[in-house]
């Protein structure tokens, strides 16, 4: 579904990621770990064209995107819910998820508000209530929700666990698991690796933009020198 080759990505003079290869298949969920500054979030926003790649490759559902402008990739069916949220703090929930609609796509799920109401029940209660008098944990669901309004086959989901209570956290476990049963492929990054563990079939590890470990969550939970090394504080 997503698969990305020998990525190299700047900030100006800065050598931000370095030779990154990945990949997510459909119906997968893949974690992207490391610690903070090690390169997560541009790895997503390379991906998605918000930061141009100076080499490498990006392919999406067969079709080669690092060139494409944000939009058109994200018209192709490729989700992105960035870390700082950015909803439309004056509108209303149901106005924020109107935004986001895009029509029905060939094998990718079709969703409506009902639908994510029912993924997100904490929304149902606020469908009138501007977005910027939510909580943060309600304007995470509602980004991701908005995300999902465009019927994505791959949704890119940045920090979805940070600074959230433990039951949002819980809840928002609980949807990612439900996206994976749709067939959604999903790539979050993530520091949390207690929820990772909860939700992702497969890791991936970078620090200082290099990508030092992939593997199952299976091996690298026993991996115990690997995340002494790249995860812990």
């Amino acid at each position: 579904m997503l698969s990305v080759r020998n990525l190299e990505s700047y900030y100006g003079r800065a050598h931000i990621l370095t030779d990154l290869s990945l990949e997510v298949g459909k119906g997968e969920v893949v974690v992207l770990l490391g610690r903070n500054g090690a390169g997560k979030s541009t790895t997503l926003k390379s991906i998605m064209g918000l930061v141009r790649p100076a080499r490498g490759e990006v392919t999406f559902a067969g079709r080669r995107i690092d060139r494409l402008e944000t939009y058109e990739i994200a018209e192709l069916g490729l989700g992105y819910v960035p870390e700082d949220r950015r909803i439309f703090t004056e509108l209303t929930v149901m106005e924020n998820l109107e935004v986001g609609r895009q029509a029905a796509r060939a094998g990718a799920p079709t969703w409506t508000p009902e639908r994510l109401f029912k993924l997100f029940p904490n929304l149902a209660e606020m469908t009138d209530r501007p977005g910027g008098r939510t909580s943060g944990g309600e304007q995470q669901m509602l980004t991701i929700a908005r995300t999902l309004m465009g019927n994505p086959s791959c949704i890119l989901l940045d920090e979805p666990s940070e600074g959230l209570a433990p039951i949002i956290v819980d809840q928002m476990a609980a949807a990612i698991r439900e996206l994976k049963t749709e067939g959604l492929a999903v790539l979050l990054s993530e520091q949390n690796l207690h929820f990772a563990t909860e939700v992702s079939d497969r890791a991936y590890i970078i620090e200082k933009g290099h990508i030092r470990f992939s593997g199952t969550m299976a091996e690298l939970a026993v991996n115990e020198g690997v995340r002494t090394q790249y995860l812990a504080v």
